[in-house]
């Protein structure tokens, strides 16, 4: 039976709400690989009509969290950041993105600290401040869950790599 995104927003909030820290997250990670591991959930909400490289799929009345669809048909990347206040879980549904955690060295500076891949039905959890950032060398498709909807985030930080 396909996981259902009503179903995925229900375990996210029982989660969350058991424990809003790095267990309730840890829980939330599995529950974004489980959903990223359902060919049905992928191909209703990530399939090929969708084109939007961000359509917020649910966002929580209470909690505030949300869970987001993001769809990109070539190469993207993205400097160096932070989510500012809030946590952001990645999970790999379609193509590969290759990930790099920064340290930060001095007031906007940053050097590599690890470099990995996320394949499909992989998912990682980036807390509070954790540096990152993506590398999308071909169409890849991802369900992310945000612990606040980032549209609304004014306080993230971006870096720049020191050479």
């Amino acid at each position: 039976m396909a996981y259902e995104l009503q179903e995925l927003a229900a375990d996210c909030r029982e989660a969350l709400r058991r424990d809003p820290g790095a267990e309730g997250r840890e829980a939330v990670r599995m529950l974004v690989e489980r959903a990223c591991a359902d060919a049905d959930f992928v191909r209703t909400h990530l399939g090929p009509e969708n084109e939007d490289p961000r359509r917020i799929l649910y966002e929580d009345p209470d909690l505030g969290f949300c869970i987001i669809a993001h769809a990109y048909r070539s190469m993207t990347d993205s400097q160096p950041h932070d989510h500012g206040p809030s946590w952001a879980i990645y999970g790999q549904a379609v193509g590969e993105t290759e990930m790099v955690d920064w340290r930060e060295v001095s007031p906007g500076r940053v050097e590599e600290a690890k470099r990995y891949r996320l394949r499909p039905g992989d998912a990682w959890t980036y807390q509070e401040g954790d540096i990152h950032s993506p590398l999308r060398a071909g169409e890849t498709r991802l369900l992310r869950v945000e612990g606040v909807n980032m549209d609304k985030v004014t306080e993230r930080r971006w870096f720049d790599p020191v050479d």
